[in-house]
């Protein structure tokens, strides 16, 4: 199937070389140029985090050294960032956006909002995983997912929106495993919807455990925070004690639906550039991207972020993501009947 495929393309993604000649032309072109990284959502999540670490370092992997600058520009998930490149960003490959991947997965399953299509960015690659758990708060009593299956309502889950694995992965543990469950969402990012959790005005959250080790650090350690639930296929090293959603499958489609969950969302932090843009330049960040990732001092100054690092390459990240758009159209009608927004 089609989501195994994804899958396998991108774990088989040690990183490849992109070792073809650039033009002097275009290794020249951004000498004394600015290049603005867009990021659609609010400062302080991961992949705000990843884009402030990328923009500091890359400077010495671009020929030129252009001046580097941040812009958030959060709403609707990540939408908004996304229609913004495609439809209003100028194709000189002076400007980088930072829009979780699910919004592929909405654009093909039809909602009218995403105004792209990811097969004609250009990607510059995804510079590391992502690995979706849920966690609770100390107010909610869930601490085990036993807790959770058992609960007397429905716990509130705080979420960005449509396209993102805030909303996208919880709804589809729902569908798939009948947790009780209820999706709050609006927020405008990651830091804002741990904020939420903290505060109790939700009971949890469904979020990269790359992020959540980082922020939540102290209150897992003193019981403020449980994390339940892993909705990967793999468990994550330092998760082993915490069950993967696709051991509760108990239906083949739950199980399809758990490895959509996993496959969709597992790589969601690319990096792209506007369609049309000269296929020299794009090369030039793909290359910087790359070389930048591998960067010593990139690397040690993650580590002390504990960002985690293993990139994919530009033209295997637009490989896969070419992939989803062969999806069987059955899976993507259940999946739109469970994912798109309801007018």
């Amino acid at each position: 199937m089609i989501y195994t495929s994804f899958r396998r393309a991108v774990m088989m993604s040690a990183v490849f070389a992109i070792t073809l000649t650039v033009p002097a032309r275009a290794q020249d072109f951004f000498k004394d140029k600015t290049l603005t990284f867009i990021v659609g959502y609010s400062p302080g999540g991961t992949y705000d985090q990843y884009t402030r670490l990328l923009a500091r370092h890359i400077g010495k992997h671009v020929s030129g050294s252009p001046t580097r600058v941040v812009e958030n520009m959060p709403g609707a998930g990540g939408i908004i960032a996304a229609n913004h490149l495609y439809n209003r960003v100028k194709p000189d490959g002076l400007t980088v956006a930072a829009w979780a991947s699910p919004l592929i997965l909405q654009q093909i399953m039809g909602n009218e909002a995403t105004k792209f299509d990811a097969r004609k960015v250009g990607w510059l690659g995804i510079p590391g995983p992502y690995d979706t758990a849920c966690h609770f708060n100390q107010q909610s009593g869930i601490k085990t997912v036993d807790d959770w299956f058992a609960a007397k309502r429905p716990l509130k889950i705080a979420s960005i929106g449509p396209g993102t694995s805030l909303s996208d992965v919880p709804k589809l543990l729902k569908a798939a495993l009948n947790l009780p469950l209820e999706m709050v969402e609006g927020y405008k990012g990651g830091a804002e919807a741990r904020l939420a959790v903290e505060s109790g005005e939700v009971d949890g959250l469904c979020a990269s455990w790359q992020a959540t080790k980082v922020s939540w650090r102290s209150q897992m350690e003193t019981g403020k925070i449980h994390v339940v639930l892993q909705a990967t296929l793999k468990s994550h090293p330092e998760l082993k004690k915490v069950p993967l959603a696709i051991n509760y499958a108990k239906t083949e489609e739950a199980r399809t639906l758990l490895r959509v969950a996993d496959n969709v969302h597992v790589y969601q932090f690319p990096f792209s550039t506007a369609p049309g843009t000269p296929p020299d330049r794009l090369q030039v960040l793909q290359q910087a991207f790359v070389k930048t990732l591998r960067d010593p001092e990139l690397i040690t100054e993650a580590k002390k972020a504990d960002l985690e690092i293993a990139p994919i390459d530009g033209p295997t990240t637009a490989k896969t993501f070419n992939g989803l758009y062969e999806l069987p159209p059955t899976l993507i009608a259940r999946l739109k009947e469970l994912l798109i927004p309801k007018r």
